[in-house]
């Protein structure tokens, strides 16, 4: 495969064009040079590291976790063992994410369910307008 223009880039990788330039505005992949002939010609192997961003945003790494997980990929020194803790690390983190919202979702569920019990005013707008509790310190 010969070098590709930006559209073709971004078709082949499945995303659109923007995607691509914002992508190098993150560093995540690098903007050929622009020849006289004033169209950037892209290696194969951008569409390589657009599809492989594009798989980790999938399953839930930020945008600074992929920037070091590519260069893992390109890295042969580094070992599957500290991909393996660092994702593990990923999902621990994952768990109490999920746990806020599961907290988030309890709470506005119950709000909802006190707005079936009442007249007037309603609960969930007077929830907001509390100010938030005060966690003290000992």
């Amino acid at each position: 495969m010969s070098r590709l223009t930006i559209g073709h880039a971004a078709k082949l990788s499945g995303v659109g064009v923007e995607t691509i330039r914002f992508y190098e505005r993150q560093k995540l992949i690098e903007q050929p040079p622009k020849p006289s002939s004033g169209y950037r010609r892209y290696p194969p192997e951008t569409v390589r590291k657009v599809r492989f961003i594009r798989r980790a945003k999938e399953i839930g790494f930020s945008l600074r976790e992929i920037r070091e997980l590519l260069g893992f990929y390109f890295d042969t020194q580094i070992s599957c063992e500290e991909v393996q803790q660092r994702t593990k690390v990923k999902i621990a983190d994952m768990d109490d994410r999920i746990s806020a919202l599961k907290k988030m979702k309890t709470t506005l569920q119950a709000l909802v369910d006190e707005c079936g019990n009442r007249d007037g005013a309603c609960p969930i707008l007077e929830a907001l307008a509390e100010s938030p509790k005060q966690e003290h310190k000992a």
